[in-house]
């Protein structure tokens, strides 16, 4: 299971740097031009604050790999993780729009590769919090 948690460690250090690109590839600077300015900031802000976090996910993944799956603490931390990507799992298909994605070749393409991530690094923790591995 070490192996795989450095794998999605590396899977979120990556995502977290994907994030940077948020901003220009949405087209932020027109399409908040409505927003209230505390509304632009926040999207800018916890974007920002997003991707901190799953950066330091992933960090914690490939440099604790061991103790979150040999120690009581480090499952429990599994654990978490496990409910926070099992619910980013389930806004995957029960939040957004499938407006957002349907129909649409590149979009689709996101949707299932991003749905598969998610069901991988929910597994993952799953088994990492339950002592199990595959």
């Amino acid at each position: 299971m070490e192996l795989h948690l450095e794998i999605v460690g590396f899977i979120l250090i990556v995502l977290a740097f994907i994030h940077i690109i948020f901003p220009r590839y949405f087209a932020w600077k027109e399409q908040l031009k409505s927003l209230t300015l505390i509304n632009k900031q926040l999207m800018y802000v916890h974007t920002f604050f997003i991707a901190v976090t799953t950066l330091l996910m992933g960090v914690l993944c490939m440099l604790c790999a061991k103790d979150l799956t040999t120690t009581l603490f480090g499952q429990k931390i599994a654990f978490g993780l496990a409910l926070f990507w099992g619910m980013r799992l389930f806004f995957q298909f029960f939040v957004y729009s499938k407006d957002l994605w349907k129909g649409k070749r590149l979009e689709t393409w996101i949707h299932t590769l991003f749905s598969i991530l998610w069901f991988y690094i929910s597994l993952v923790f799953s088994l990492v919090a339950l002592n199990l591995s595959f």
